[in-house]
């Protein structure tokens, strides 16, 4: 087992793993003001939130100018670690809760992120369109396919082509059900990153177009 972003995403610069570290002194501080993540969940922070929302670039990549909204952003995840990775992707962060919005807020200025921006908002009110839609701990699949599609461009420029990115967990069970019929990929954690916390956890790449 190792927490070491370095070790694992070894194509990283020094500057994002700078940025990448920060984010734990960031939360833990803001943690003590605003409960935005469990404690039990703040002992493991790096792995839980960091790590794990990095995992998806282990099987997908984004061509600069693609637009990816993260919806129900929580504190920022997957969305904040991601735009650290891709400084030329641009992300939209929304979430209900105001509270959480503040914190991305802050987040983006401590880090000085011109690619990000963050929203207070419901997905159902969002009128702009994106390549991709990220998703972490917010609904299931059915629901997410469901709101994500109305928001996904039809026009491809990445390899792969637009769509949603669910992180899940696995078997999907009952969920598999909205995606069986579907084109769909399930990307296993567990086998990129040596880490029991991965162990069933997955990324679910549904394409829309």
């Amino acid at each position: 087992m190792t927490l070491d972003l370095k070790i694992n995403f070894p194509n990283l610069s020094e500057h994002q793993l700078t940025q990448l570290r920060s984010l734990l002194p960031f939360y833990q501080e803001w943690n003590e003001k605003i409960n935005l993540i469990s404690r039990k969940d703040m002992e493991h922070f790096m792995l839980h939130h960091v790590i794990h929302s990095l995992s998806l670039i282990k099987f997908m990549t984004f061509k600069p100018d693609t637009d990816i909204l993260d919806l129900g952003t929580g504190g920022g995840f997957p969305g904040i670690p991601l735009a650290i990775v891709f400084p030329e992707v641009k992300f939209h962060l929304i979430d209900g809760t105001g509270k959480k919005i503040k914190v991305v807020k802050e987040a983006i200025t401590h880090l000085q992120l011109a690619n990000v921006t963050a929203e207070h908002i419901r997905i159902e009110d969002v009128t702009s369109t994106y390549d991709f839609v990220t998703a972490r701990a917010v609904t299931n699949l059915a629901d997410l396919i469901r709101l994500a599609r109305p928001r996904i461009k039809s026009k491809n420029i990445n390899a792969r082509p637009n769509g949603l990115i669910a992180y899940k967990g696995h078997p999907l069970k009952d969920e598999g059900v909205a995606v069986r019929k579907k084109p769909h990929e399930i990307f296993m954690i567990e086998k990129k990153i040596n880490d029991p916390y991965f162990e069933g956890k997955c990324i679910v790449y549904v394409p829309m177009y």
